[in-house]
């Protein structure tokens, strides 16, 4: 009875093993680290700690020159952002303050998108950003300047 008991937890410990592994493999919400997963971009940390105060009926967020933002139903910031997300944009001052991991509002021919900086680079027209929507397979076609970004999102209010 031993044996058998030894087996059945040896062979448990390896059906979680290769449950985590399948599901961490099949679902990107579930963390991969486990099992090696990559470190990806992140938003950079806009709104300091000391700019949210939280209080028992309310929450304020001390943001100068905040603009609020709505989405349309693209489904290409899905789940991250959708289309009855709200959020708040702040415009930097500069192009060097956005970074790769940034969520940004840009004008583009179709219109106002928002879509996740994936490369930032510098030819002779300055600074540009690659974008890509955090559920498209592509990055979007063209380089965003400077001077079309709208905004930089900083709070997602679902």
């Amino acid at each position: 009875m031993g044996l058998v008991k030894v087996f059945l937890i040896i062979f448990s410990i390896l059906l979680v093993i290769f449950s985590i592994g399948v599901i961490s493999l099949t679902d990107k919400q579930i963390p991969a680290n486990l099992l090696g997963g990559e470190e990806l971009f992140s938003p950079s940390d806009w709104v300091k700690e000391n700019q949210i105060k939280v209080y028992k009926n309310k929450i304020t967020l001390d943001i100068e020159d905040a603009s609020w933002a709505t989405f349309t139903n693209t489904n290409s910031m899905d789940p991250f952002i959708d289309e009855n997300s709200h959020a708040i944009e702040i415009l930097p001052d500069d192009a060097t303050q956005i970074n790769v991991g940034d969520v940004i509002s840009y004008q583009s021919s179709y219109g106002t998108i928002i879509h996740r900086v994936t490369e930032r680079g510098e030819d002779k027209e300055g600074i540009y950003f690659l974008v890509k929507g955090d559920n498209n397979k592509f990055q979007d076609p063209f380089k965003v300047r400077f001077d079309d970004v709208k905004g930089v999102v900083v709070a997602v209010v679902y």
